[in-house]
């Protein structure tokens, strides 16, 4: 059995003395593990980091078999690295989409999303819509998109200011009525509409937090999402100084 195919890398754990098993999510084959034979040595360390885009060959005996990769270099994202913002932004993707994707399925559009939202990184005035419009599309490719087009209870269009947590659609101010405060926040940004102020986008990952982590996440088994996620989010509230 033998492939090859395109993608970048999202972890890489220590195997034997001399290599690695190389995790990386693929443009044909979805999230893929295989060993690495010499992945410890100076030349590979840095080929190997996460985010980093490879050209793979995977190969072995029998298809539900680990298998080995062979890889070469495509693009290096280790420029990520020097930046705290950047980094913390690359680890928060690259934890989700290694907690969140089946193992082997093909998610050929999320790759291609998840793709051009690594070629942002240490764009710091733009990765933070770039990476809130990624979380959206993360539940959609998943199974837990948002519907927002208009009010569960009243199927109004207007003053939609509210999500409900339970069916993750838009609700009104008119229909929420007593339930206001049981409801998530539906900024603007969240719709797409208007100007995508940081407070504002600070919101909206709240939603898709909750989402993620009392939707998704038990789904999977009742895991905790990875903390590299919430140290991202508070990272950024607190270039904003927000409380």
């Amino acid at each position: 059995m033998d492939w090859r195919d395109q993608g970048f890398v999202l972890s890489t754990r220590k195997h034997g003395e001399t290599s690695v098993i190389l995790e990386v999510f693929t443009a044909d084959h979805g999230r893929h593990a295989g060993v690495v034979r010499g992945g410890v040595s100076r030349k590979m360390t840095p080929i190997l980091q996460p985010g980093g885009q490879l050209d793979l060959a995977w190969r072995a005996r029998l298809a539900d078999h680990i298998g080995s990769f062979t890889v070469e270099p495509m693009r290096s994202r280790a420029a990520a690295l020097s930046d705290r913002f950047a980094l913390a932004g690359l680890n928060a993707v690259t934890a989700l989409l290694a907690f969140c994707l089946p193992d082997r399925e093909p998610h050929s559009e999320l790759y291609a999303k998840s793709s051009q939202l690594l070629d942002l990184l240490g764009q710091n005035d733009l990765w933070p819509l770039a990476y809130l419009k990624w979380e959206i599309a993360l539940l959609t490719e998943l199974g837990y998109g948002l519907d927002l087009t208009e009010c569960a209870v009243t199927g109004s269009t207007q003053d939609l200011i509210y999500v409900s947590p339970k069916s993750g659609r838009a609700v009104s101010s008119k229909g929420a009525g007593e339930w206001a405060d049981r409801l998530l926040p539906l900024p603007p940004i969240l719709r797409d509409e208007g100007d995508a102020p940081d407070g504002e986008i600070l919101q909206a990952l709240s939603t898709t937090g909750y989402f993620l982590s009392e939707k998704l996440a038990p789904d999977l088994g009742n895991k905790p999402l990875p903390e590299a996620r919430a140290r991202f989010v508070d990272l950024f509230r607190r270039r904003l100084n927000a409380p």
